[in-house]
């Protein structure tokens, strides 16, 4: 993890968009969450911008000030690793892919809540710190194994909704199981994109 207070290009990117997740879902509070939360094709064509909009949607104050806790601290993560910017681009198409994941479970009549899209960050700079080396390369491995053993004890694949204690809401486990996968893989898309666009091309 990187030293100092001087913020990179890739930095100030990820702290951009962890701050239009954290200002939209405080607008949208204000709001009427059916204009706005996902509901899968059930909603007809808004189901494309809903799949943004519906990260913006929390239900109870419990579940905003959760969210917008974790997303600071996701913002921290992407500044202190000094992720390059191609990881804010990854984590930016992970946001709706995160909600598309939910349509393997068409019960699911409404979603809202940033923690899918949060899990997606986590995933995008666990991978960059993966291919690092040394220390930082140990850091994303114990935050890899966190992840994996927080989501297999939520138990992604088993009931859409699942009454948590010390929640006063239904979760839904799969939109955290959902976030990670897609952060992953728009984070491994995007640097094997950026390894073949920086080989020197060869005489022919």
């Amino acid at each position: 993890m990187a030293r100092g207070l001087r913020l990179s290009a890739g930095a100030a990117a990820w702290a951009a968009l962890a701050a239009v997740l954290a200002a939209g879902s405080a607008i949208a509070w204000r709001l009427d969450p059916d204009q706005l939360d996902w509901q899968g094709l059930h909603a007809g064509a808004s189901w494309t911008w809903r799949a943004f909009t519906g990260a913006f949607v929390h239900w109870t104050p419990r579940h905003l000030l959760a969210n917008l806790a974790g997303c600071a601290v996701v913002a921290w993560l992407g500044w202190a690793a000094r992720l390059p910017v191609r990881a804010t681009l990854a984590w930016a198409i992970a946001w709706p892919a995160t909600q598309l994941c939910l349509l393997a479970r068409p019960e699911i009549a409404a979603f809202g809540g940033l923690s899918g899209v949060l899990h997606a960050g986590v995933a995008v700079t666990i991978v960059e710190l993966l291919f690092r080396g040394g220390r930082e390369r140990t850091i994303g491995a114990l935050i890899l194994v966190g992840l994996i053993v927080k989501i297999v004890h939520e138990s992604p694949l088993g009931p859409a909704l699942q009454d948590v204690p010390g929640w006063d809401m239904p979760v839904v486990p799969l939109a955290h199981l959902g976030g990670a996968l897609a952060g992953a893989a728009c984070a491994l898309a995007l640097r094997l994109i950026a390894r073949r666009t920086s080989r020197p091309t060869q005489p022919a």
